[in-house]
């Protein structure tokens, strides 16, 4: 029990420190979406245990109306975890890549900002990176899948330009 005034961990560590298989495959993550960090992975990991749970939970109670679960899904919608035609029972089958998939980082560079997931973390965190009108510098923030469209670089960034030579569009 954490005491007043200090932060809780948001995420649970392995339960055991050394598996080789474990290890590899969260290294392989940790370079797929240029996370910092392991323990980045193992909030994510965390945030898609809680979302089972949620699920396993709507699931297991039995009501007549049957709209209890709409708007946990309709918020896994909203972030683009869950897709349109799924239900509450696909909550169960996701994967952590999922959620590592809506981060700022991984967003911006799918949508071409970067050349790497490494270099739009580093473009996030200097503050070149908007969403919307308003700058963003925590690379591991959830996007929406409305504001997907308006992720982009800041006006007022070098980067913004369109001949920088940082700028993915002008490697060769």
């Amino acid at each position: 029990m954490a005491l007043p005034g200090e932060n809780t961990k948001f995420y649970e560590t392995p339960n055991h420190p050394y598996q080789g298989e474990r290890i590899a495959e969260e290294s392989d993550l940790l370079s797929r979406y240029g996370l910092k960090n392991k323990q980045e992975l193992w909030r994510a990991q965390s945030e898609l245990r809680s979302y089972r749970r949620e699920a396993r939970e709507l699931l297991g109670r039995v009501t007549e109306e049957g709209d209890e679960g709409e708007e946990f899904v309709a918020r896994l919608r909203r972030y683009g975890i869950l897709g349109d035609a799924d239900e509450l029972d696909a909550v169960l089958s996701l994967d952590v890549t999922d959620v590592l998939e809506r981060r700022l980082q991984t967003v911006a560079y799918r949508k071409g900002l970067a050349n790497t997931p490494q270099q739009a973390r580093q473009f996030v965190t200097h503050g070149h990176v908007t969403v919307g009108e308003s700058r963003v510098t925590a690379p591991s923030r959830k996007v929406a899948v409305a504001e997907e469209d308006d992720v982009a670089f800041d006006e007022t960034s070098p980067l913004d330009d369109e001949l920088h030579p940082a700028r993915a569009d002008n490697q060769e």
